[in-house]
Formats: structure tokens, C-alpha cells, sequence
């Protein structure tokens, strides 16, 4: 198995990427915004995306998004085949990704916004911590990219202040790594408990 920084010759696992994100979302039932590979293509072509490899198989991936001129990164789209799950992969890919982040954009804040639980623990055992929406980037393109997310419209209902993604921060500025696990838990379960309300509350409309 390699994990490498993508280029040129690895556009030609763009549909498959994109399927495999298109298939986790319908399997998961949550929020995942769609990618074309034509999107995809740009991010290998420009060196910001990492692969994993079996051989010449697909295994996962993950890519930079740069937003507000570089003042913020996210890395966005990490996904493992379903043949390669349950093995560590998703942390060694996430590790990978923001390692060559930090490289690329050294002063930008990297975020997150997730409903994976996995992934929030992955992202926290970087540093990142749980922050409000209004402490992510402003950049409206971003956000726009959330259109094609099955829960767009609660996005849009409050206006753009929360949402069943958790927000999540790494500022190179602080040492987010000293925050202690019980700060970390509590906000947390407080998140988990508002996600709960806004489920309640969708369900309570579709009827």
C-alpha cells in the first residue's frame, strides 16, 4: 500500500473517487457533498490531493481546498474503497493530507466540517478542535459547495450558522493540542445533543 501526493498520472482514478464518496453518502445516510471528476482532476493536477494505492488499485483519498485567498485550507473529500475499510487507512491518509497542508499553506488555519464521528477523532488527535461556523472561513464559495449536501436547506435556514456538520479547527497560531480531554468531550456532547434537536425538528417538518 502507498500513500503519495497525487499527480497527473492518477487522473484516471477521478470517477471511481467520485463514485466511491457518491456510494458512502447513500450508504450512510448523511450529509456528503458530491464531486465531479472534472474537480478532481484540477486538485491532482495541481498537487493537492493524496492517493492510496494497492498496486494499481484505488484504496482512498483526500484533497486540499484553499479558501480566503490561503487564510484557511480544508481538507476535504477523504474517502477509502470499501474494500480497504477498517484497517487504519482513513487515519494515515488524514495524516498525510494535512502534513502536506502544513507544507504547502504553513500560516493558514486548516478546518473541517464532518458528521463523522471517525473522522472528528481523527481531526482531533491533530489539534483541531470544535469551533462555531463563524470562526471557518467566510468565503462564500466554500459554503456554496455545501449545495448539493441532502441537508443544505438547515444550512440555509440558519443562515449559515450551524448545521449537522461539526465545525473543527486547527490554528498553527495556538497550540491546540494542550486543550484538555474533558473541554474537548463536553463540546462535543454538546454538539451531539443540538445535531439530535435539528434531526427532531427535520422530522418533525417531513411530517
Amino acid at each position: 500500500m502507498k500513500i503519495v501526493i497525487a499527480n497527473k498520472s492518477h487522473t484516471i482514478y477521478a470517477d471511481i473517487i467520485c463514485k466511491t464518496i457518491e456510494d458512502a453518502a447513500q450508504v450512510r445516510g448523511t450529509g456528503i457533498a458530491k464531486r465531479k471528476p472534472a474537480y478532481i482532476t484540477t486538485k491532482i493536477e495541481n498537487g493537492n490531493a493524496v492517493i492510496a494505492l494497492d498496486g494499481d488499485k484505488f484504496a482512498g483519498f483526500c484533497y486540499i481546498e484553499a479558501w480566503g485567498h490561503g487564510k484557511f485550507v480544508a481538507n476535504s473529500g477523504l474517502i477509502v474503497h470499501t474494500n480497504y475499510r477498517n484497517l487504519g487507512l482513513a487515519k494515515q491518509i488524514k495524516q498525510v493530507i494535512f502534513k502536506h497542508s502544513r507544507t504547502k499553506f504553513p500560516t493558514a488555519k486548516v478546518f473541517s466540517i464532518t458528521t463523522g464521528l471517525a473522522v472528528m477523532k481523527l481531526n482531533s488527535d491533530l489539534g483541531y478542535k470544535p469551533v462555531t461556523f463563524s470562526e471557518l472561513t467566510d468565503d462564500q464559495s466554500f459554503w456554496n459547495g455545501c449545495k448539493t449536501c441532502k441537508n443544505f436547506d438547515i444550512l440555509t435556514r440558519t443562515s449559515q450558522q450551524m448545521c449537522l456538520c461539526t465545525g473543527m479547527l486547527f490554528d498553527p497560531k495556538n497550540n491546540n493540542k494542550e486543550a484538555s480531554k474533558e473541554v474537548k468531550e463536553n463540546v462535543f456532547k454538546k454538539l451531539k445533543n443540538l445535531k439530535q434537536n435539528l434531526f427532531l425538528k427535520k422530522d418533525k417538518n417531513v411530517k
